[in-house]
């Protein structure tokens, strides 16, 4: 597998800012959640931020190349990660930037299938290669890294975490995805914010439920199709990557291996979660 790894850093952290007035945080650490993006926050006692410590993880697992997904107005990761446009030097990988721009008529960018297009339209390299994909605001280990760059016999992959496993509340649970894998391990779909009934129906006959969260691998030249043609979501108005994914297993079966990881996720999504993060 080629040692590339694609972030999705670029969303606004509006749940991250919202939820900063009435959480217990210092005022000093008010002060920087209100102003950087949730990724960039100092965590730990090294105050190094989630960034820092997602793309360590990654390197120790095997990659060597990322290419950070971000908005235009990026100074602040500029600043954090590096000035060039490509080949900054940061936690052990070289950092190359790909810039999320918005159509013209919108007023918000236009969903994660979209940046990755755009990011591999930016570094025509990725069409020809194979890469990982993980969001921004997740700290997945260096286990489920390596899993993504092992030897499989398919050209997708994919991470399915035990829904057991995961330790958040019922209600942030209830809108995660759920993974529906054959008995050979393939991805069969993806459920997005499965409704009570149909998720009552896996756990009825199912001791394992698989969970993603959004940590992809892919044959570059395979998926960027999918990417372009995907359709923009009637509700959010966006055209999200998860969807690409199920135009393209519908039209290729048995090319997407499932991995399956019990453990949890560190997830950073409102301001109570910098907490969770102070062990770093």
């Amino acid at each position: 597998m080629d040692k590339k790894l694609i972030i999705m850093a670029g969303g606004a952290s509006s749940r991250m800012k919202g939820s900063i007035e009435t959480s217990e945080l210092t005022p000093e650490t008010k002060k920087i959640a209100s102003s950087a993006h949730k990724s960039l926050i100092p965590l730990g006692s090294k105050q190094k931020p989630l960034l820092f410590h997602l793309i360590q993880n990654a390197v120790n697992a095997g990659f060597r190349e990322v290419y950070l997904i971000t908005s235009p107005e990026n100074e602040a990761f500029r600043e954090c990660v590096g000035l060039a446009a490509k080949n900054n030097h940061f936690a052990g990988a070289l950092v190359h930037y790909a810039i999320q721009y918005l159509p013209k008529g919108r007023n918000k960018p236009l969903g994660t299938a979209d940046a990755v297009q755009q990011a591999m339209e930016q570094h025509p390299e990725l069409k020809n290669e194979s890469f990982t994909i993980c969001n921004g605001d997740n700290l997945y280990s260096v286990h489920a890294f390596a899993l993504l760059l092992a030897p499989r016999d398919t050209p997708h992959s994919l991470i399915s975490y035990n829904r057991s496993s995961l330790n958040y509340s019922s209600a942030r649970m209830s809108s995660f995805a759920i993974i529906d894998i054959s008995e050979e391990g393939l991805l069969e779909n993806i459920i997005e914010k499965p409704d009570p009934e149909t998720l009552k129906n896996y756990e009825d006959t199912s001791d394992y439920i698989g969970v993603s969260m959004n940590i992809f691998s892919f044959k570059g030249a395979l998926l960027f199709p999918y990417l372009k043609n995907c359709p923009i979501h009637l509700e959010r108005n966006e055209k999200e990557l998860p969807e690409a994914v199920r135009m393209m297993i519908k039209e290729s079966k048995n090319r997407t291996r499932c991995f399956k990881v019990s453990e949890h996720l560190p997830d950073l999504t409102s301001a109570e979660d910098l907490k969770n993060f102070s062990n770093l």
